[in-house]
This record gives C-alpha cells, structure tokens and sequence, in this order.
C-alpha cells in the first residue's frame, strides 16, 4: 500500500493537462495498468456498463476535433486517446439478455441468485431511480458508472507520473456519429459517456485552488 503523503501528492500533480508533448509515449505497462483500474472498478450491481476505446488512429482523431472544441489541444498531442461508452437502455434494463449473459458467464451466479438479483433490480430501476420511464435516464444512470472508471483512471494515471484530462467539451451527437461511422457503437447499443486523454505535460502546472475543507465538508 503507498503512504497517504504519496496519494495526497498525487492529487496536487493530476491537473487538466490541456496540450501534451506528442513526442512522449507511455510506456505498454503504464498504460495497460491505468486500463486495469478501470477494467476493476466498482460498478453498481457490479454490471459493468462501460467500454473503453482507445483512440490512435490520427485520421478518427482528427474527425472527432471538428466536433469536440475541449479536446483541440489534447486530440492532436495525447499519447492515449480514451472514449469511454456506455451501455444504453436495451442492454441495462432488468430483463436484458445481455445482463443475463454476464451473471450466467461472468459473475458465475445460479438460477436463484440471478431471479434474485434481477428482481431487487427491477425494483431499484423501476421504483427507486425510475430509470425505466425514459431511455435517457437508463444511459444517464449508465454514465455515472462510467465516471467511477473514469476517475480510477486518472488516479492511477498519477500514481504513475502521467498526466490526464477529462473531456465532456463535444456536441454529443455529432460526436456519437463519428464513432458510429467508425463501427464503435454496435447499431446504438452504446452512447458516448466521457472522453479522456493521457500523456506527459509540456507547460508547467498552475498550483491548484480548492474551496477549504471546512466549506465543503459537513459531520452529523
């Protein structure tokens, strides 16, 4: 386990890297390790909604910077390119047969645990979030998920002296068309979440301002 010291400083060093030296590559290891954290982090019912594509290829980075004005510094000079997608209603519902699939073949559950299981959650979507009264909400449920990853990732990513930037700065849309095009989406059964971009800063960090602890932070 490292100390808490080493963790806090991590958090000082992550910062919205917003231009990267494109002659700086993360090491194999690095990244397959900052794709693991997200790969293991926690998910609500552990179903897993997220994928992770790895964008490289210069001509799909160009045409996602026509239609993601947070990303011109940081598409052309990332080392790793992320877009994180989410699955939507048909496969996140409680009567999914993708969800089936995943307790029966990856969580190794029986017959009963899986009525169980589906059961509390048809519970939880229909009556708790109501995540079944409108597509939108199950995908936005969706991405919450996907932000769990996706801060694991950039935690890790400072851990190991990478930098990072989160970017929500895109038309979805259009955006989702591009990566349809390219054969990302498999026919809509993924939207866009979250993209983010990894690699090694050019300029210097600016110190980070936050609010004091004592505004943010309530004991009852």
């Amino acid at each position: 386990m490292i100390s808490q010291e080493t963790l806090v400083e991590s958090f000082h060093f992550r910062h919205a890297c917003k231009t990267f030296d494109p002659a700086r590559k993360i090491p194999a290891e690095a990244f397959n390790c900052i794709l693991e954290t997200g790969r293991l982090s926690p998910a609500s019912f552990g179903f897993e909604p997220w994928r992770f594509v790895i964008i490289q290829d210069p001509i799909l980075r160009e045409k996602l910077k026509t239609v993601t004005w947070g990303a011109q510094g940081q598409l052309p000079t990332a080392s790793h390119f992320v877009a994180i997608l989410a699955r939507r209603s048909a496969d996140m519902r409680h009567d999914s047969p993708w969800l089936l699939d995943l307790m029966r073949n990856v969580q190794h559950f029986d017959a009963d645990r899986i009525a169980q299981r589906l059961a509390r959650y048809r519970s939880f979507q229909e009556n708790d979030f109501h995540l079944t009264d409108n597509p939108r909400a199950m995908f936005d449920w969706s991405c919450r998920q996907c932000y769990i990853a996706l801060g694991n990732m950039m935690t890790a990513a400072a851990l190991l002296g990478v930098d990072s930037c989160a970017i929500e700065g895109f038309n979805q849309q259009e955006a989702e068309a591009t990566l349809n095009e390219a054969g990302l989406l498999e026919d809509g059964r993924f939207g866009l979440a979250v993209m983010v971009a990894f690699g090694y800063r050019v300029k210097p960090q600016t110190p980070k301002l936050r609010q004091p602890t004592t505004d943010i932070v309530r004991w009852v």
